[in-house]
């Protein structure tokens, strides 16, 4: 019985989807606070699936994918505040104009010129293939991520709750926000190998959204999300192994049913409360 159990440790693809999973999880699950405080989960959304046409020309001109996804992922950020700020359109309709037309781009430029890159791999990940250059790009970015949000975790969260009073109390707002975009692509990148582009934005919002209802305060608010977000992928990693499924989507059913799970728990205690 042990011996099964232990099963999926021995197997060098499964370490790696283990290993990718711990190194990208607080970067992710740090960043999903602070979405689901600004209210933009469909930002993520929208980076997530913009990327496409990035990773696509990357791949023709022969350059690193990460580098055009992350360019296009900038660039998606980039043209969705500036069609919000010099037009009448709101910004959660500019973002899904913005992030449907490029993703169709994405599509086009991969059917019109065959690659040997897999689509399926890159929109719903790969994270029983990660190599070693895989893992270490993936730490190159997740963890400078994690550090910039444990040093500056109270500038950014008085942004997201007021801008003006932080550029009152000495904090550049322009920076804040571009650099809170910034660390958005550079985490859809991260994660892109591990659960592909269409999956990212649950590791982009599930998270801060479960330690959102089981916290009440933002420094738990973190810490929990950061324990929830790896705890769910390496479940979904080794569940998938057992059920002979693809581990990106099972770790996001992993995330659903937390939070179903965290709902239901909030639900109880406030009609406790009342009777």
């Amino acid at each position: 019985m042990i011996e099964t159990l232990l099963l999926p440790f021995q197997f060098p693809f499964m370490q790696n989807g283990f290993l990718i999973s711990l190194i990208v999880a607080p970067a992710a699950a740090l960043l999903s606070c602070f979405l689901v405080l600004k209210g933009w989960a469909l930002m993520g959304d929208a980076v997530s699936h913009a990327i496409l046409p990035g990773v696509v020309l990357a791949y023709l001109l022969g350059l690193p994918l990460i580098l055009g996804a992350f360019v296009a992922g900038m660039g998606c950020s980039l043209l969705t505040g500036y069609l919000a700020e010099n037009s009448r359109v709101k910004r959660d309709t500019v973002m899904g104009v913005v992030f449907s037309g490029m993703f169709a781009v994405g599509l086009i430029l991969f059917v019109a010129f065959p690659t040997d890159a897999h689509l399926d791999h890159i929109l719903f990940g790969n994270m029983l293939g990660v190599g070693t250059a895989d893992l270490k790009a993936g730490a190159a970015i997740a963890l400078p991520v994690a550090a910039i949000f444990a040093l500056k975790w109270r500038d950014f969260l008085l942004h997201a709750f007021d801008p003006a009073q932080a550029q009152t109390a000495g904090l550049d707002a322009r920076l804040l926000h571009y650099g809170l975009l910034t660390i958005l692509s550079l985490v859809v990148v991260a994660v892109l190998n591990a659960v592909g582009l269409i999956l990212a934005v649950a590791l982009l919002v599930t998270p801060g959204a479960i330690a959102f209802l089981v916290t009440r305060s933002f420094g738990w608010m973190l810490v929990a999300s950061v324990f929830i977000c790896a705890g769910s992928m390496l479940a979904g990693v080794y569940l998938s192994f057992f059920l002979d499924s693809a581990p990106a989507p099972t770790i996001v059913m992993v995330l659903t049913v937390l939070f179903v799970a965290a709902f239901l728990r909030q639900r109880l205690l406030m009609r406790y409360r009342r009777t």
